[in-house]
């Protein structure tokens, strides 16, 4: 109990140091964009400049946001997984060759011919021809995927690839949820561990809690998610949440990911002992567009080329912005999601860029 509330304590403190510099500004775009908690950070890879929550866990509630709040990061877990997959290429567990049938060779007979020589890079880069697959489908039903929470990841895509749905017209991303579940369903063959365990490893040893589902659903004092109608989501299990377990299922607290943005940020100036900056900048800008987990651009105004991410999972909005020529990353999380409220994310992210040189 007394290392929660010193942690707690110090990141209060945190808060209160450096998290007052633009607060009073991302208050406004909070209110102006009716976002119940806004929280964000900008951090180099060894300092946090600004971390601060503003706003309310809930709406039309007294739940202050607390520097501890945990958040449905959506697809910025693709973020976690490609990391996970390259350490495991690194331990020579698997090979971003290695392909997908290879390792599964039971689904091979019932899938698409199109598919057979799909790698883990295909993958995590979003050159798998698939078609996209998330949360709003209704097929397939509950009462077809059994087993535990491993087993019905497998079942998933043993469905999906029956489906024999390929992409024919060529594109340059295919931008599928079910490849990242995929990639989850190969890192678990090679290492022996479910997802779950080994996202909690790579957090032990970043010292981050990382989480899965709903944040609300384990302690109903943590922020409750909204829809574009700020109607909040009630604690709920969702089954297709664990089967995008690898793809969008995470959640964990804005000090916490910031953790893992000051790793990824050190890796790329070469300070990672564990992999290269030559190999962490293949993972985030290596291919056009879209690499391993990392989109990448050139800002229009300041020239800077950013490898970036963001999360969509329905009642969420995450986003990462990351420039390893500044030594900077931009960290902005919301409780809701909506064109309104992305438009002042975006907003701030712009704002933070401008004062920080980026």
């Amino acid at each position: 109990m007394k290392k929660i509330v010193s942690f707690v304590f110090f990141f209060s403190i945190l808060a209160t140091s450096y998290g007052q510099k633009n607060s009073l500004s991302a208050e406004n775009i909070r209110i102006k964009y009716k976002i119940p908690e806004l929280a964000y950070a900008v951090v180099s890879s060894d300092s946090i400049f600004e971390i601060q929550t503003l706003g309310y866990q809930r709406i039309n509630s007294s739940y202050k946001a607390k520097i501890d709040d945990k958040f449905r990061l959506g697809s910025l877990t693709k973020t976690i997984t490609s990391y996970i997959a390259m350490i495991l290429v690194k331990e020579g567990k698997i090979k971003l060759d290695t392909k997908f049938f290879d390792l599964y060779p039971e689904l091979k007979a019932n899938s698409n011919p199109g598919l057979y020589n799909v790698t883990l890079k295909d993958f995590l880069t979003f050159r798998a021809p698939i078609p996209t697959w998330s949360y709003g489908n209704e097929t397939p039903l509950q009462k077809e995927i059994k087993g535990n929470n491993q087993q019905q990841r497998y079942e998933f895509i043993s469905w999906f690839l029956k489906q024999n749905q390929i992409v024919s017209e060529r594109q340059e991303l295919y931008r599928s949820n079910p490849s990242y579940v995929a990639a989850g369903l190969m890192l678990e063959k090679a290492s022996g561990k479910s997802y779950e365990t080994l996202a909690k490893e790579l957090g032990k040893n970043l010292n981050i809690d990382f989480g899965f589902g709903q944040p609300n659903v384990i302690d109903e004092n943590q922020p409750w998610g909204h829809d574009e109608n700020l109607n909040p989501e009630k604690p709920a299990l969702n089954y297709k949440l664990n089967w995008l377990s690898s793809a969008g299922n995470i959640n964990c607290s804005l000090p916490d990911y910031c953790k893992f943005t000051q790793m990824q940020l050190k890796a790329l100036l070469g300070k990672s002992k564990i992999i290269s900056a030559e190999e962490f900048n293949l993972m985030h800008t290596g291919l056009p567009e879209f690499s391993f987990g990392w989109y990448s651009e050139i800002n229009e105004k300041s020239g800077l080329k950013y490898s970036f991410h963001y999360g969509n999972p329905g009642t969420f909005l995450t986003k990462v912005y990351i420039c390893p020529a500044i030594n900077k990353a931009f960290i902005i999380f919301a409780n809701v999601q909506s064109e309104e409220a992305d438009k002042g994310l975006m907003l701030l992210l712009d704002e933070l860029q401008q004062q920080y040189k980026g």
